[in-house]
């Protein structure tokens, strides 16, 4: 495991990634971006989608039905299998998972239990006392919001691993495109992966 993260490592490195990583606050709404190190049986992926991908918004969540957005978010997320199809024969199962919201603002993560919600003069602030400048304004405060997820799968049979299908899309109607870095034994490859061809060849 450690290899195949070390190889995560050396695809952040990689110029052609380097070229199109954006920082939190240039991210582009309906990008998102997935890293792949295939390594032996292990095979370890970094995904990143921006918070309006996601959930629709940006901006802290204070209501009751924001608060509930970012809980189902992070749970769909943590089933990796579920947004990145493998093929059965891959025999590939969950062996880590790590999902968390990040904030530009407040440069921390937000886990399952913590999702920045501010009990401190925020809690007579309904999401219906809210008007659409209301929003406007506190995505302007916040920032740019991100969800971040890290998995370690093991797939028996990893010569099996020739595709992924992106069932991230039909999940998430907001998101348009991912940018995947993928690198192998054979070698490193970038692939833009779009919601009208969900689906990405592996070349191993």
């Amino acid at each position: 495991m450690k290899q195949a993260l070390s190889l995560i490592a050396l695809v952040a490195a990689m110029p052609a990634f380097g070229e199109q990583t954006r920082q939190l606050d240039a991210h582009e709404h309906g990008v998102g971006k997935l890293n792949i190190a295939i390594d032996g049986t292990t095979v370890a992926m970094e995904f990143h989608a921006p918070g309006a991908d996601i959930v629709g918004f940006e901006y802290v969540a204070e209501s009751d039905a924001d608060i509930a957005a970012i809980d189902a978010a992070l749970v769909t997320l943590g089933a990796p299998l579920d947004l990145f199809t493998v093929p059965d024969a891959a025999a590939c199962t969950v062996a880590e998972t790590q999902v968390a919201l990040e904030s530009e603002e407040a440069h921390d993560d937000h886990g399952e239990d913590d999702h920045g919600h501010d009990d401190d003069g925020h809690d007579d602030h309904g999401h219906d006392d809210h008007s659409d400048d209301d929003h406007a304004a506190h995505e302007e405060e916040a920032g740019h919001t991100e969800f971040h997820a890290e998995y370690t799968l093991n797939c028996e049979n990893a010569d099996a691993l020739t595709s992924i299908a992106f069932g991230y899309f039909d999940t998430f109607p907001n998101a348009q495109e991912v940018e995947v870095q993928i690198i192998t034994a054979s070698g490193a490859q970038g692939v833009v992966v779009e919601r009208d061809a969900p689906e990405l060849n592996i070349g191993q």
